[in-house]
């Protein structure tokens, strides 16, 4: 499992990409989509919504259980991928590309977050 060395990665699965404009992209990393199986539902934060660092903003539902979603940065969401909410599945075949879940215009720099080594370190109980 690789994860990109280009994003910035939470302690709950998580991954936050490099802002463009001050507005950064949020997924669930890969381990995170294996752990979960197969997943058939998710709820987003809504455009326009303030999210938390570490707050709840979110669910993925897969065949298996419900996990809460976490946002790994402050700010106010301005999209929502569509496409993920039609089909849940890309979160599981495509992670770090079509599976994004939403993009968040920054309200603070994030901390605390892991490096992609760190990320794979810490996922592997390492």
């Amino acid at each position: 499992m690789s994860n990109p060395q280009q994003l910035r990665y939470s302690k709950e699965h998580e991954w936050l990409s490099d802002t463009e404009s001050g507005v950064a992209t949020v997924g669930i990393t890969e381990h995170a989509a294996t752990a979960l199986g197969d997943v058939v539902f998710v709820q987003l934060p809504e455009v326009g919504e303030t999210v938390t660092a570490g707050g709840t903003c979110g669910e993925l539902e897969s065949t298996k259980s419900v996990s809460d979603l976490y946002s790994p940065a402050s700010g106010e969401v301005t999209e929502i991928n569509q496409d993920v909410v039609e089909d849940p599945a890309l979160v599981n075949s495509a992670p770090f590309e079509g599976g994004w879940l939403f993009k968040v215009k920054l309200s603070e720099e994030p901390e605390g977050l892991l490096s992609a080594d760190e990320y794979t370190a810490f996922a592997s109980g390492s």
